[in-house]
């Protein structure tokens, strides 16, 4: 096929057939040219000087370039295994390169008593220089004009072995470039591209693939990474748009007696000017006759459920049902006996609906939902089976949203004809990169203040060594009257993964901690729900002073006089769970510690782990640190972006490219809500035939 165009299969390129085209697709996940454009190198190598034989430093180990000829090629056995050794010389000397995995193909394309070029890293094995798995070109077709900057693509060694390597890799996106360079079409305005000092698409992919100098590289990075951030937010923002000005939602016109009453007379404590400013903001979102779909973040402790039930006594107030959904029977159970504790002065019907709610109580709460008798009901994923059906649903709460796949969270939409409105939560704050990027379609509020009175969580490490004194510690707040959490990572032993399991630790405290004087509980997930409420309500009524759990613990229980969580193993959590974990104290007006138990030797991630808990109690921190060392990926935990993946963009180092990006959308949809504007087109043709079947779900919360 002579006439390419973007959306040319690869097979139809030169040199490439069948059978290579479809190893490219399952290795490489490329399929047309504009896919090859896409695909960029992950790294660049300086081939701008040439060493000799003679100048390579018996210890070095970086990848270096020699020019030469390979004078001799022949099998050997090594260890039982056959190898393919050649000699290289040039006028100053002679070092061996080595192939652990080659297939006849490969040994007869080597060339023999020619110039080449060779380029790899120097190991030293038995005395003798050798370069394992070196790049070889001949001199005389290596194009000079690009080889300083000579770009290294991933590519796996089974294609490689049957000749996809670096050398063919930059051939076929050579030949794409010179061939389609009239066909790549410029994305944004022209404003844009001066304000922001962009360079063209395709200059762009030009220095990305062959790179002419380190600045002209800056220059391609740059553009690529803003294009990329930028199209991924303008999705978001459009739909929150169209969801703002098309998607209609049930307005609450009433502040009435629920909200008066329980704000004026049965608050537990003084609203914080932050809750303040959080319950305005959705108080205002619920006037309109437009859905909410809002975030609220707050760090662990920071009073969130009390502005979920302020909200939900709004809807009550508007003659109109609400529920509340949560990850965990543990979490779900704590919401549901706190809101019934604060509301039993109040007329209002509230229920709970789990996987182990009896048939009859389902049967019940179904009949009473449409019949409209009950008003909040709350529960885990329960609520969205579909035969769940509410009579006037008006606001939906999901708490710790990221649990919640976003087809399930859907699901919330069909319980009503109008949809309701949609408060998600979560106590894991979310760095504001991450924010901009992965919620732009969301209006965000934050609690960013704790409720007076309350004092920061002391938190330090200690080893093993120190376990008697931690102890005696212990002893002496459990004398004044305080409860204690011991936490551990594991229900059984693992011979793999060396951890203090829960049932040892267990045997362990009991121990120390011996009856009468001492009363121990003990939870963890493999327990049946019964005894497990059993073990909680002791705790929390003071019945047991230690509690001894898994993770079962890290959201949702609240108690108050409990003021020391013991981690044990803590280098094994992640940074996001420790701080969930020590949420769990500091929930009073006492002094809370949290002891991080861990081992002498510890990796440089969980180092950083340990060190950032020690130093700070702000979960912003933790968050922007959280990301530093996982990833978004991870701390998003389901995939927020559907099927978008970034190539270049990296949200944590290119933090001032995701805020122009951001601030330059912002700026665009304020003039043209619609990208009807003649300079705009560009932008819009590009994102509707790029991105717009990449949102079916951000119309969801």
């Amino acid at each position: 096929m002579d006439e390419l165009s973007l959306n040319t299969p690869i097979e139809y390129l030169n040199g490439l057939g069948t059978e290579k085209a479809k190893l490219i697709k399952s290795h490489l996940n490329i399929y047309t040219c504009e896919d090859f454009l896409n695909y960029f190198p992950f790294r660049y190598i300086d081939k701008s000087k040439i060493y000799l034989v003679s100048q390579i430093n018996n210890s070095s180990t970086i990848e270096i370039q020699l020019k030469g000829r390979i004078i001799d090629i022949k099998e050997k056995v090594l260890k039982k295994r056959k190898t393919l050794s050649a000699i290289f010389e040039d006028s100053s000397g002679k070092i061996e390169l080595v192939w652990f995995k080659y297939t006849n193909w490969f040994m007869d394309s080597i060339p023999l008593n020619v110039e080449v070029l060779i380029f790899g890293k120097i190991n030293k094995f038995n005395g003798l220089l050798t370069m394992a798995h070196p790049e070889v070109e001949k001199f005389s077709e290596v194009n000079f004009k690009n080889v300083a900057l000579d770009p290294v693509y991933s590519n796996s060694l089974k294609i490689q072995k049957r000749g996809i390597n670096q050398r063919f890799i930059k051939k076929i996106i050579k030949e794409i470039l010179d061939k389609l360079k009239s066909k790549i079409f410029e994305n944004f305005s022209e404003p844009i591209i001066k304000n922001f000092r962009l360079i063209s698409r395709v200059e762009a992919y030009q220095e990305i693939h062959f790179p002419t100098n380190y600045i002209n590289l800056q220059k391609a990075e740059y553009r690529i990474k803003f294009e990329e951030i930028f199209f991924f937010q303008l999705g978001l923002s459009l739909q929150k748009l169209y969801r703002k000005s098309t998607i209609p939602g049930t307005p609450f016109p009433k502040v009435g007696n629920y909200f008066n009453n329980f704000y004026t007379n049965h608050l537990p404590f003084p609203l914080t000017s932050a809750q303040k400013k959080v319950i305005k903001e959705i108080r205002n979102d619920l006037k309109k006759n437009v859905q909410m779909n809002r975030l609220l973040q707050g760090d662990v402790g920071s009073g969130k459920t009390i502005v979920a039930l302020l909200c939900m006594l709004l809807a009550m107030d508007n003659n109109f049902q609400a529920c509340m959904l949560a990850p965990t029977e543990i979490l779900i159970t704590q919401h549901y006996n706190s809101i019934v504790s604060l509301l039993k002065d109040f007329d209002i019907t509230i229920e709970l609906l789990t996987g182990s709610t009896t048939s009859a109580k389902r049967k019940q709460i179904f009949n009473d939902l449409e019949s409209g008798k009950l008003n909040i009901l709350l529960g885990t994923h329960a609520i969205l089976e579909d035969k769940v059906k509410f009579k006037k649903l008006s606001l939906a709460i999901v708490d710790e949203q990221h649990r919640f796949g976003v087809e399930q969270r859907s699901k919330l939409w069909k319980k009503n004809t109008i949809p309701p409105h949609i408060l998600v939560m979560t106590a894991t704050p979310i760095p504001r990169t991450l924010a901009m990027s992965y919620y732009s379609d969301l209006d965000v509020s934050i609690i960013d203040e704790l409720p007076q009175g309350r004092k920061p969580i002391k938190t330090f490490y200690k080893m093993d060594s120190d376990r008697l004194a931690v102890f005696g510690f212990v002893k002496e707040q459990i004398k004044i009257g305080r409860q204690v959490y011991f936490v551990y990572p594991l229900i059984e032993e693992s011979e793999v993964l060396n951890y203090k399991d829960l049932m040892d630790g267990y045997e362990s405290i009991t121990r120390s901690f011996p009856m009468p004087e001492y009363q121990v509980s003990i939870v963890h997930g493999k327990m049946n729900k019964i005894d497990r409420d059993f073990e909680m309500n002791r705790f929390l009524n003071g019945e047991t002073q230690i509690m001894v759990a898994t993770t079962v613990i890290e959201v949702g229980v609240n108690v108050p006089n409990a003021t020391v969580m013991v981690i044990e193993s803590a280098e094994k959590f992640g940074l996001s769970q420790l701080h969930q974990l020590r949420g769990r104290v500091g929930r009073g007006f006492d002094q809370s510690y949290c002891i991080l138990m861990i081992k002498s030797e510890l990796s440089p991630e969980a180092q950083k782990r340990i060190l950032t808990m020690c130093e700070t109690n702000d979960g912003f921190k933790i968050a922007e640190a959280d990301l530093e060392i996982r990833g978004p990926g991870n701390i998003l935990g389901t995939q927020q972006s559907g099927n978008i993946e970034f190539k270049k963009i990296n949200l944590l180092q290119d933090k001032d490219i995701v805020s122009l990006s951001k601030s330059c959308i912002d700026h665009l949809l304020l003039e043209d809500p619609k990208l009807q504007l003649i300079k705009n087109e560009p932008i819009k043709n590009f994102f509707i035939k790029n991105y717009k079947n990449k949102f079916q779900w951000s119309i969801i919360s």
